[in-house]
């Protein structure tokens, strides 16, 4: 399962995910990354993590993400855990789309072994029913 870290905007949902991004940097015996539209987590986020920013690699949308994701885990045999800040500000705001998008990253996770973790800046209920099937929410 992937998780999710649902909230509206300032609920601390990007500081909950420097906690975890941390945390994993200290338990992991490969590589984290995380995944940011901008460069604002620089300086929160454990230098030992590699911190992407989208916009250096022009990624919109959520087909462009998954390969973009996809990308990293070809790339790189040894990543453990992926972390994504902003979402829905890099793919959009179609909840379908972003349904089918969580699907099939749920199903690269399961094949490359890793831990995935997005922040999504909407109420809860906003997301479609199937979302909740495939990713444990904190």
């Amino acid at each position: 399962m992937i998780t999710l870290i649902v909230g509206n905007k300032g609920s601390g949902k990007t500081k909950k995910l420097i906690q975890l991004a941390n945390e994993a940097v200290e338990k992991s015996d490969g590589n984290v990354v995380v995944i940011e539209k901008g460069s604002k987590l620089t300086y929160d986020v454990s230098h030992k993590a590699r911190l992407i920013d989208t916009d250096q690699y022009g990624i919109k949308g959520f087909d462009a993400f998954y390969g973009f994701i996809s990308g990293i885990c070809a790339g790189n045999y040894d990543v453990t855990d992926i972390l994504i800040d902003s979402t829905l500000k890099v793919g959009g705001r179609d909840f379908a789309e972003l349904a089918d998008f969580l699907k099939k990253v749920n199903d690269l996770k399961e094949r490359a072994e890793i831990k995935v973790v997005f922040s999504i800046s909407c109420d809860d209920s906003e997301l479609p029913a199937e979302v909740n099937e495939i990713a444990e929410k904190l």
